[in-house]
């Protein structure tokens, strides 16, 4: 049985190691893609646009509402055009967890304006939206749900 050098242990530790997945950056990077995504959505809440929404959410997006009430996507973006919000943020910043290509995203929305009836809105809410990363590379939203915080 031959023995092998130390030194090609070496090598070969270091060429396995230089192609094994680096957890860290990669998720930083993917935290950083959602997160801007997130912004994306946002801003078209604050511009009444919901066709700057459609492309972030995936074909079979479901939404759940405080109240229980489930929509698809088609139902989501009708409802956010009869919204116009005159204010609109997220309070502390997003919280951004990946696991492989899936993205768990939390955060506070506060947000005031009127619905299609004209009924005045004052949200308060937590959220979490799950993203998934598409097999053509683009991350789509797939579910989201939103809890009224109390005042």
């Amino acid at each position: 049985m031959k023995r092998i050098s130390i030194w090609c242990l070496f090598g070969l530790f270091a060429m396995g190691s230089a192609a094994w997945p680096q957890g860290k950056p990669a998720a930083e990077g993917i935290e950083k893609a959602v997160a801007a995504l997130e912004e994306k959505w946002l801003q078209a809440m604050k511009a009444n646009n919901p066709d700057m929404l459609a492309p972030l959410l995936a074909a079979g997006f479901i939404s759940t509402s405080g109240e229980g009430k489930v929509t698809g996507k088609a139902e989501s973006l009708a409802d956010a055009k009869t919204i116009h919000w005159e204010s609109a943020s997220y309070e502390g910043g997003l919280k951004v967890t990946t696991f492989g290509n899936t993205a768990i995203v939390s955060g506070v929305f506060n947000g005031k304006g009127t619905d299609g009836t004209g009924k005045h809105l004052d949200q308060h809410e937590r959220w979490t939206d799950t993203w998934v990363k598409m097999p053509d590379g683009a991350w789509q939203c797939v579910a989201s749900h939103g809890s009224p915080i109390k005042k």
